[in-house]
């Protein structure tokens, strides 16, 4: 019986289908017949000139439509045409749309679009427009970014070379170490996560639809290479003269609450509490916290020491010259694309870079100018040094 009811219902189909086709009627025409995109999602105009990127229809149009294009911000720009006619065709069309700049900013133009009388959503049709006032000065942002990941970047091996040399880590505090690490592989996990994961980013453009991923090759290989060249200062204090210096209790009790966060985020996201993406932010906010106090120890045993001996001044002036260019960057970026509440607005990155280089320029102090007496003209053994300091430090406690 089964098999004669279904012989019956193709042959209904067919017969329809023929009346259909003999009488001049046509199925009604559904949007998954054809495709429209753009052919980019970012562009970059500068004020008083034009760029265009391309509406592209893929398929097959029985009808009329018309495709939308709406500013998220006005006075920015122009977009001519801003409405465009789609014709019924069978063939792939492109239809170039002009983006004249205006006023320097960021804004998206979105869309859509309708087919006869019915309206459709454009959620792919968007594109991010950045209105800059200098094409200059983005290549001079570029360059002075390129800069600064480069003086991060080495800015590890004078410490290392130091203690080399000097075959002792004495003055170099191990608080700055422990929790430097940990912030390196807090930073790392969160940088290879966003980057390699998929599941995660699935997470990430579900939370943020028309976002950029924001982390980048080069966020990645900085991370790794910053705690690789930290485990190689660490793996020195095993192998060199260190003293009687330890991790103190205050930086175990620290790095273990931090411990206790990860392990609790990573058993709420392995059961599905939260997402696996919250978990990489609470990294990125332990990485945060250790960059406002990792500095302290250090500059507190200098100050107590009276001197800075174990610690390389190299180090201090390649990260100071990073931080001062990676805010110079942001100023420029402020001031091309006038979106000064990228850093005012939200301080947090350029508040952090500036807290680094007040640092920075407390150790620059302390080396130079209040202890130079200390380091200056003492050269050899480690253990040769530490005694001159000390036998100062008694001969200034002496009446």
């Amino acid at each position: 019986m089964r098999k004669v009811m279904n012989f019956h219902s193709v042959l209904k189909f067919f017969t329809f289908s023929a009346v259909l086709l003999l009488s001049g009627q046509t199925i009604a025409q559904t949007p998954e017949t054809f495709t429209l995109s753009v052919s980019t999602q970012d562009l970059t105009v500068l004020v008083g000139e034009n760029e265009e990127f391309i509406l592209e229809f893929r398929g097959f149009l029985n009808e009329t439509g018309k495709v939308y294009f709406y500013e998220q911000h006005d006075g920015l720009i122009n977009v001519t045409p801003n409405v465009v006619d789609l014709l019924p065709s069978t063939q792939t069309r492109e239809y170039p749309i002009r983006v004249e700049g205006l006023h320097p900013g960021h804004l998206e133009v979105t869309s859509n679009y309708t087919i006869g009388s019915t309206s459709f959503s454009g959620e792919n049709l968007f594109v991010r427009i950045t209105v800059a006032i200098s094409q200059t000065i983005i290549y001079v942002s570029s360059v002075v970014g390129w800069i600064y990941f480069v003086a991060w970047s080495i800015s590890f091996y004078p410490q290392i070379y130091y203690n080399f040399q000097r075959k002792s880590v004495v003055g170099l505090n191990p608080d700055f170490l422990a929790l430097n690490i940990v912030g390196f592989v807090m930073y790392s996990v969160f940088n290879m996560g966003l980057f390699w994961n998929s599941g995660i980013q699935a997470e990430y453009f579900e939370r943020f639809p028309r976002g950029l991923n924001p982390v980048l090759v080069n966020d990645v290989v900085f991370s790794l290479h910053a705690a690789f060249a930290t485990l190689v200062t660490i793996s020195q204090c095993f192998i060199y003269e260190r003293g009687d210096q330890r991790v103190s209790m205050v930086a175990r009790g620290i790095l273990g609450i931090f411990a206790v966060v990860v392990v609790v985020c990573a058993i709420l996201a392995g059961t599905n509490v939260f997402h696996w993406l919250d978990f990489l932010y609470a990294c990125s906010y332990i990485k945060l916290t250790i960059t406002l106090i990792k500095y302290v120890p250090q500059a507190l045993m200098n100050y107590r020491r009276k001197s800075t001996v174990g610690w390389s001044i190299g180090n201090i002036l390649l990260d100071f010259l990073g931080g001062m260019l990676s805010m110079l960057q942001m100023m420029l970026n402020a001031h091309n694309y006038d979106d000064w509440d990228s850093i005012f607005g939200d301080p947090t990155k350029f508040g952090l870079g500036l807290f680094s280089v007040l640092f920075d320029i407390v150790f620059i102090i302390q080396h130079y100018i209040l202890y130079r007496d200390r380091h200056s003209g003492l050269k050899g053994n480690s253990s040769n040094l530490e005694k001159l300091i000390e036998d100062k430090e008694k001969q200034e406690v002496v009446p």
